[in-house]
């Protein structure tokens, strides 16, 4: 079959939905309109870990407007069934009232339900709870770890032992929050036994299911719907306990609840990246081989589920170490359940590695690009399989090339603008292609317009419009006859919206039906004796702007419309799909960032000057989004490297700094020249029909350990605990 035109996939369109968006029309979950609906404010534990031994909810009731407080003393007993389906740590969730223990400190102990949000608020600090508190454990580095979860090739101790050149050094990250711009919520109401939930969810279906699970009803006895989501970075793939609230109290009042959590309630009420304690030792030769890969991994978790990511990958693919040992372990804590974020497990590895890179490098005397060049395997040293791209050697010719590299004086602390020691630094990143199963529902109106419909999320990347392109080209119409939906859990399933994977796997599965659809028409035009492309051979057919025609006489065609309105038919559908087969190649993507920073030289103070990231990511469906992308990761980079992280008193769990005016987070003054670069011709087809792998994760990975190495060089010092602070630097 001849292939479509292309004239919307890799066109720089704006964003179908960015009108909605700016004027403020954009539905987000609190903000649908529910006739009668009425307001939950959660009331938080005030220990880090015990009993509740009462609760007195007498003041709360009395004041005008509140319904019901619902706590372990009167809520119903909620079934908590199985759900072979859930992407749930190991363990025992947190089961919402269900008894009288206390196992992190704001853990929800009770809601208040009123008729405004201002009762339920003031209700709420009227609920009083008497404790009996135990001894918390909320410090990594005093806690017993578990078991470790291990992998080897080769003998790394002894190759490490014997290496002539070694590096060995610990890294550390501080928890960090994922902040984004909505916050959490959920409204919820009930129409007998049929359950609908408003939800900030990157998993519609996920969360159908969850929720089923513990009422203990079928799942298409819950609907969700979400499609809006204002950021997320992965703390809205779960649900989370204020969605069971809202349900349950919807239930127990019988009226649609709608719960928002506050800011500072985001730090305990949802998940968060884990703070990591990592070890890494290298040994390579005096060229700059590295013979051996040896890491020491901790994380937090919670008490009650072992949160654990992908964090030894890097470790075991990105370079050709011929010997390598990894150990990680979590450590239960009295805190509730890390979550992904942005780049999850490759980022924290990431750190790790590049930073000792670059210290052997700095050992060795060899440029930090030249040591990554003598590592690049030519195979996946872990599984033996070829890569199905792997551009990292363009990557870093682009990138020193377009960044100014061979300007650097090696030396640290050799250059100065006044007072400011200005340093550069490089690092890489590499994320998975995550790839499985996905539907999307295609039908195309006797109008010549297509409605799209898969149940994925948008929490910002782009989703509708990049949909929107695929399904357009494969369709051969205008963008603006082309409407994609998402964002429902009685559309058609999709995986979660995360982990870089919502292109590959819905995009092949829109492709899919699309392309189903464009040949069903096809199909009914050559068999029609009054079409004019009657007999001619389907596969010479192409449609370019709602007209079939043949691909080499665009005079001999007719349109969708009159197609359709001849044979009395008032659409087309299909359900696409898309599944991946067996894994023959090593499947990632790519990226190498470039840093430049300036430090004060007297007071620390770190500031990024400029940053260029070039990427291997597979076929770009849409490039102005793809660079919003790259931005956005760098920003969220800086982040991670020089301001964010969470304070816990360890004396009872209470997060000393859970609000924007103490937890930091990039502004616009902190954001400098940015710039990312998607390499051409990249399209990988061994990772799907579409050829793309994914863009969302990588442009985050390499930014810590790129500045890290910066100021490494700006001042001769090394700090291996992010973030950057400027007491480290002092």
């Amino acid at each position: 079959m001849s292939p479509q035109p292309q004239a919307a996939v890799g066109a720089p369109l704006s964003r179908v939905d960015g009108r909605l968006k700016v004027t403020g029309k954009a539905t987000y979950a609190a903000e649908h309109d529910i006739e009668g609906v009425v307001h939950a404010v959660v009331v938080d534990s005030g220990i880090g870990k015990g009993h509740i031994t009462g609760i007195d909810t007498r003041a709360a009731l009395a004041q005008p407007g509140v319904l019901k407080v619902i706590s372990h003393l009167n809520a119903p007993v909620l079934p908590y069934r199985g759900n072979p389906e859930s992407f749930d740590p190991p363990g025992r969730q947190l089961r919402v009232f269900q008894d009288d223990r206390v196992l992190f400190r704001g853990q929800p102990v009770a809601v208040v339900v009123a008729t405004t949000l201002e009762a339920a608020q003031h209700a709420a600090e009227l609920v009083k709870v008497r404790y009996d508190a135990e001894k918390t454990s909320t410090d990594m580095a005093s806690a017993p770890a578990g078991e470790p979860v291990t992998y080897a090739r080769g003998d790394a101790d002894q190759a490490f032992a014997s290496a002539p050149v070694k590096v060995d050094a610990t890294y550390q990250q501080a928890r960090a929050h994922h902040n984004a711009m909505e916050m959490h919520a959920t409204i919820a109401r009930w129409d007998g036994d049929k359950l609908t939930l408003w939800d900030k969810t990157q998993w519609p279906k996920g969360t159908q299911r969850d929720i089923a699970a513990v009422f203990g009803i079928p799942n298409d006895s819950v609907r969700v719907i979400a499609p809006f989501v204002g950021g997320a970075f992965g703390n809205a793939i779960r649900a989370w306990p204020h969605i069971t609230i809202s349900a349950l109290a919807a239930r127990e009042t019988g009226r649609p609840v709608k719960l928002m959590l506050t800011r500072r309630q985001l730090y305990f009420g949802v998940g968060y990246r884990p703070s990591y304690e990592y070890r890494v030792r290298l040994g390579s030769d005096r060229r700059g081989r590295v013979s051996a890969m040896v890491q020491h991994l901790k994380a937090e978790t919670s008490t009650y589920e072992n949160f654990t990511e992908r964090v030894l990958h890097t470790g075991q693919m990105l370079y050709n170490a011929p010997h390598v040992l990894q150990d990680y372990r979590t450590v239960p804590l009295d805190v509730n359940t890390p979550i992904w974020m942005r780049g999850p497990g490759f980022a924290t590895a990431g750190f790790a590695i590049e930073s000792a890179m670059d210290e052997l490098a700095h050992k060795l005397g060899i440029d930090p690009i030249e040591l990554r060049l003598r590592n690049e395997p030519e195979e996946d040293p872990a599984d033996e399989l070829p890569f199905s791209t792997r551009r990292l050697r363009e990557c870093y010719a682009t990138g020193a090339r377009e960044f100014g590299w061979h300007r650097r004086d090696p030396r640290p602390r050799s250059t100065r603008d006044g007072d400011w020691l200005i340093g550069t630094g490089m690092a890489t990143g590499t994320y998975d292609v995550l790839r499985n199963p996905a539907q999307a529902r295609v039908r195309l109106d006797a109008d010549g317009t297509a409605l799209v419909e898969a149940a994925t999320s948008d929490m910002g990347p782009g989703t509708y419009t990049s949909h929107t392109q695929v399904a357009a080209d494969a369709l051969g119409l205008t963008m603006r006859n082309v409407t994609f939906r998402l964002g429902d859990s009685t559309m058609p399933p999709t995986p979660p919206h995360g982990g870089s994977q919502t292109m590959t796997n819905v995009g092949s599965a829109v492709q899919d039906g699309c392309d189903k659809v464009r040949q069903q028409a096809i199909g009914l035009a050559v068999e029609d004796v009054d079409s004019p492309l009657y007999g001619a051979d389907a596969d010479a057919v192409v449609v370019r702007s709602g007209r079939l025609h043949m691909k080499d006489n665009p005079a001999r065609g007719e349109t969708y419309r009159q197609l359709l309105a001849r044979n009395n038919r008032t659409h087309l559908e299909v359900l696409g799909s898309w599944a991946p087969g067996e894994a023959r190649h090593s499947m990632y993507t790519y990226g190498a960032i470039f840093a430049e920073v300036a430090v004060d030289a007297r007071l620390g103070l770190v500031r990024v000057r400029r940053m260029l990231g070039v990427f291997d990511a597979g076929r770009i469906i849409s490039p102005k989004l793809a660079d919003s992308q790259a931005l956005g990761g760098m920003v969220g980079g800086i982040g991670q490297a020089l301001l964010e992280h969470t304070v816990t008193d360890h004396r009872d769990g209470r997060i000393v700094n859970a609000d924007f005016a103490n937890y930091m987070v990039p502004v616009n003054a902190d954001i400098p020249d940015l710039r990312g670069i998607f390499l051409d011709g990249g399209e990988d087809l061994h990772a799907d029909p579409i050829g793309v792998k994914g863009l969302g994760e990588v442009v985050f990975i390499g930014v810590a350990p790129a500045i890290a190495n910066a100021v490494f060089h700006a001042t001769g010092r090394r700090v291996r605990e992010l973030p950057i602070t400027a007491e480290a630097l002092l």
